[in-house]
């Protein structure tokens, strides 16, 4: 499927009032979004035009280079806050359904361990918080990401995603190490686990999709 321009969504958080996390700051942040969303096309077209024949490829400055890199940042600043934004507007409280039962089943300690090994990510990482599934082997982490266009791993499906940037918490709760953690905390009273658990189901049934390829795969020749 051809790649076409993207275009900013609309979140039920954004009409929501939340709590601790003021409308403001909302709005400031989704034009944040927004200006990924614009970059990110403008960044592909100029990669869709370029004369690859003739242009400079050069690690240390190169116009290709210098608008790759900003591709990929500008792209995951879309996709990390179309996943941050969606999860916002929920009731909160501790994990609920699928996402519950893994973290149960596979984290030393249980849902009580992981929710104060999630907060001290977000107090650790400089950029954000990716809870990812492990299509290889079905597992959910805690990655900190500190830049950006850095993911944590190949095959890891980010399903919860915390900004701890501090654009998304410094107009209510300032720039301290407090303040974010008062920041953090809002964020899971406003967190909506139906929409982590749906994630987390697009996952699993990838997973699925790739183990029941690869089985294929390694079907013996004449069976």
């Amino acid at each position: 499927m051809p790649w076409t321009e993207l275009k900013p969504r609309k979140f039920p958080a954004m009409e929501k009032q939340l709590d601790g996390i003021s409308q403001q700051t909302m709005a400031d942040h989704y034009k944040l979004y927004e200006g990924y969303v614009k970059k990110s096309n403008e960044c592909r077209k100029l990669l869709n035009e370029f004369k690859y024949s003739e242009i400079e490829g050069n690690q240390v400055y190169s116009q290709l280079r210098a608008v790759s890199i900003d591709y990929t940042f500008a792209l995951l600043g879309f996709k990390n806050h179309d996943l941050y934004f969606g999860h916002l507007g929920g009731d909160g409280g501790g994990p609920t359904g699928r996402f519950a039962e893994l973290i149960e089943s596979e984290f030393h300690g249980g849902v009580e361990e992981w929710d104060q090994a999630v907060r001290k990510a977000a107090s650790a990482a400089r950029g954000w918080v990716m809870v990812g599934y492990d299509l290889n082997d079905g597992s959910l982490f805690n990655y900190i990401m500190d830049t950006q266009n850095l993911w944590a791993v190949y095959n890891m499906v980010p399903v919860l995603a915390i900004d701890v940037y501090e654009h998304a918490y410094v107009r209510d709760f300032g720039a301290t190490p407090d303040g974010r953690k008062q920041y953090v905390e809002a964020f899971f009273r406003n967190l909506d686990w139906d929409h982590v658990n749906r994630q987390l189901a697009q996952a699993e049934a990838a997973k699925q999709g790739a183990d029941s390829a690869q089985a294929h795969e390694q079907v013996p020749v004449g069976h």
